[in-house]
């Protein structure tokens, strides 16, 4: 934005309103919604895949690896690739990008020709997530971020949970390949739309990538989501899940090593010492790994535990997005009222208790209530995940926007992978200390998995609790009234 006279003030607000901000986030949000959806509905799809393709299903869970590890890798890149050529048209290539390698994958026929479509399909996901961030961050004001992100985090919630039973009815009424061409028409929506309704960013230009940065973060990101996608699966020789884990770790330091030195680094790590950005970022975290484990064991009890078919535990798991969407009125008005301190920190403990609550479901338990209990976690988790989006860019400073849309990106997809390995290993160090193998999974597994998650996500609690009271409150408007009359 330039400054001009005040005798030029009319032109002013034509480009800030030419689009409403709802419709920018609606868009961009449609665009992640596919991404979310595909990720999840393919899980749904590997048995029929496997049997088509005439591999063993284990085998084929590389392509779910595959995809997984590109995304991650990328995401760093990403930021400085908007800056180079331009946010706009960056999000539109990433939808044609991945729009056409999912039209590979329902076309492969072949392991090989799967893993590198989906490898493909992981570098135009990467650019997706923070890019439409970086997007949605430069055509709103300050006081609109938090309706913003509202409609942004959308996708990430109900993706997840509609994909399952989406994948299963695609798979059984079309065959595997539809799980992929469906998203050829959402791609093509979401094109026209970017194309017509979002505005272009001025480009600025970045300086030279960050090239040693970029390769050690991105080795780094990928011998971890390495080691986090196959460990105890025994889809790879035994000991190299372990080895790349602890490869990742070592290239990771270096890369934070680097990074802190680096002028202008591929990861800036100074922005972790602006409070509500550590607090959205390395917090929201912890919280974020111990809720990404409940959508992984949600249905795997209901199907494995309770013997429900995996439509019943599709649609019993949907309360999740029903509860999500009902959040989106109440966001504003809590995070008004109470501010960003109180809201994150008591909403904290209540999604932590729903977690553990889950502990206590056994066969008994009446699907309906099953599903209320899920509705109101959705709408508890939804409610933090929104606030911590928006907190996060609170007091972030408009050209560091593209430095913290990848940060903050990177972050996000680590932590739900996290928590499927805190599931699992939960699950079969519970049943090693029961006497039985991780074949055997009993209702009891499950509980431990749940309290423990739960009491992961609780240990944010306290850490939110040392926000300031006035945190973020130029996004929520909380006390903003009575700073007023007190400076009057």
């Amino acid at each position: 934005m330039t400054s001009s006279p005040a005798g030029t003030a009319q032109p002013q607000p034509a480009p800030s309103r030419r689009t409403d901000p709802r419709i920018t986030a609606a868009i961009v949000a449609s665009a992640l919604f596919m991404q979310n959806l595909d990720s999840t509905a393919v899980i749904t799809a590997l048995p029929a895949m496997a049997r088509d393709l005439g591999e063993d299903p284990a085998r084929l869970g590389a392509a779910i690896t595959a995809y997984l590890v590109s995304l991650t890798v990328f995401i760093p890149l990403s930021a400085w690739v908007a800056d180079r050529f331009g946010a706009k048209r960056v999000f539109m290539a990433a939808i044609v990008l991945f729009t056409l390698s999912s039209v590979l994958c329902g076309r492969a026929t072949g392991l090989g020709e799967l893993i590198a479509a989906r490898l493909l399909q992981g570098v135009g996901g990467a650019a997706m997530l923070p890019v439409a961030r970086l997007l949605l961050l430069r055509q709103v004001r300050k006081d609109e971020i938090l309706s913003a992100m509202t409609w942004l985090t959308m996708p990430a919630l109900i993706g997840p949970i509609m994909g399952p039973p989406l994948g299963g009815f695609l798979t059984d009424a079309f065959g595997w390949r539809s799980v992929f061409l469906i998203n050829v028409p959402i791609g093509v929506l979401g094109l026209v739309m970017v194309a017509w309704k979002i505005d272009p960013a001025p480009v600025a230009p970045p300086g030279p990538p960050d090239v040693p940065g970029l390769a050690l973060t991105g080795g780094a990101l990928m011998l971890v989501m390495f080691g986090l996608e196959t460990v105890g699966r025994g889809v790879v020789p035994v000991g190299l899940p372990e080895a790349a884990l602890l490869a990742g770790v070592v290239l990771g330091w270096w890369a934070v090593r680097h990074c802190r030195r680096a002028a202008r680094p591929a990861v800036d790590f100074s922005l972790l010492r602006i409070p509500t950005f550590f607090h959205a970022a390395a917090t929201g975290t912890l919280f974020r790994v111990g809720a990404g484990a409940t959508p992984f064991l949600i249905p795997t009890l209901l199907q494995i535990g309770f013997g429900h078919t995996a439509a019943q535990a599709g649609m019993v798991s949907f309360a999740t997005a029903l509860g999500a969407l009902t959040m989106k009125p109440l966001a504003r008005p809590l995070l008004k009222r109470f501010g960003f301190r109180w809201t994150l920190t008591v909403c904290c403990l209540a999604t932590a208790a729903g977690i553990a609550v889950c502990a206590a479901f056994t066969a008994a338990w009446p699907l309906p209530l099953v599903f209320l209990v899920l509705a109101l976690s959705g709408l508890l988790r939804s409610l933090q995940f929104t606030a911590l989006s928006a907190l996060a860019f609170s007091d972030v400073p408009a050209e560091r926007f593209s430095a913290a849309t990848s940060f903050f990106a990177t972050l996000q997809q680590l932590a739900p992978a996290l928590g499927v390995v805190l599931a699992t290993a939960t699950l079969e160090v519970s049943a090693a200390l029961a006497g039985r193998d991780h074949g055997h999974l009993a209702v009891h597994d499950f509980a431990v998995a749940f309290l423990v998650a739960g009491a992961l996500s609780a240990l944010a609690a306290p850490f939110f609790a040392r926000l300031a009271p006035d945190a973020g409150a130029g996004v929520s408007g909380h006390d903003a009234g009575e700073r007023s009359a007190t400076r009057g």
